[in-house]
């Protein structure tokens, strides 16, 4: 349990608070829907899929987040930009969560998202991601848009270590940094992804999220599951409720060095990742709380919601 003597920025999206010192807010949950191989979608690039079971997996992560405390964003994933859109005003008929626009194609993405400002959805909608592979005119593009958030994917084949990443944050006289290309990109609500690539260097983003805290105090946070989902000595070799508990797990390693928002991976894991996260929120609370005087804000914080 520690503070930070950096101001810890604190964004509000659509009302849903991230960042700030640990144990003031509660960590933002963020699961996935229309990821690859999901089940309940049909067509990829049309963006045909089951309403019925993907409006039940929405209620759900929402129910989660009202029990816990834990608030919710919806990971929205597409292949093309026809895809994508469909699946954007499909979930925000269903739920007033903000969400990612989340897609490996730069030019789906920034369609997608131009038509969720030009909707209405602007306040909303997080886009996902800038990160060292971004040209000018993606950025560009952006800042004429109007895109208020955007993540920041903190990786590079070249910075592997914590130290690393915190320069690609920062930028050098060569080459600009991270925060600056978002800046300038009209970007006012930076969320910082450290990136995970497999099981072992969830260790490398959880440092780094404490390191992005104590230099940029901007929020920060990761996607640990991505690792766990494609572990597949986990499960193999152990019943199904092992890969569950290390799902969980690798969240919370991450939310005890400091974490804002964890993507825990497919919205269907969102009943075993929640509760295990308030448990977590609320021990950390607590202690900030007794040491260093640091008040939950949140009326609805899982120190007061499930203890």
């Amino acid at each position: 349990m520690y503070v930070f003597e950096k101001e810890q920025k604190v964004w509000n999206i659509n009302g849903v608070k991230i960042g700030g010192p640990p144990g003031a807010h509660p960590t933002v949950l963020i699961g996935s829907i229309f990821y690859d191989k999901h089940k309940i979608v049909s067509d990829r690039q049309k963006g045909i899929f089951d309403k019925k079971k993907a409006e039940e997996l929405i209620n759900k992560q929402d129910e989660m987040a009202e029990k816990t405390g834990n608030p919710c964003i919806v990971d929205i994933v597409g292949d093309t930009a026809e895809a994508l859109i469909k699946h954007i005003d499909f979930v925000a008929s269903v739920t007033n969560a903000p969400f990612l626009v989340d897609s490996t194609i730069a030019a789906s993405r920034l369609e997608a998202i131009k038509h969720a400002v030009e909707v209405g959805l602007g306040e909303r909608a997080i886009y996902n991601s800038i990160d060292v592979h971004s040209k000018e005119d993606e950025l560009n593009t952006l800042k004429e848009i109007g895109v208020k958030s955007s993540m920041l994917l903190v990786f590079s084949p070249k910075a592997l270590l914590p130290e690393g990443r915190i320069e690609l944050l920062k930028g050098s006289s060569q080459e600009k940094g991270l925060i600056q290309k978002a800046q300038e990109a009209g970007i006012q609500n930076i969320l910082v992804d450290t990136a995970v690539l497999d099981v072992v260097s969830i260790s490398f983003a959880a440092q780094t999220i404490y390191s992005v805290k104590k230099e940029f105090g901007l929020p920060a946070g990761c996607g640990p599951s991505n690792a766990i989902t494609a572990w597949k000595k986990i499960k193999k070799d152990f019943p199904p409720e092992s890969y569950k508990a290390c799902l969980s797990g690798s969240v919370l390693v991450t939310v005890m060095m400091g974490a804002d928002f964890a993507l825990y991976g497919p919205i269907e894991e969102a009943t075993s990742v929640f509760p295990a996260c308030a448990m977590v929120d609320g021990l950390i609370a607590y202690y900030n709380k007794r040491k260093y005087k640091i008040q939950p804000e949140s009326p609805t914080h899982p120190l007061t919601k499930i203890f």
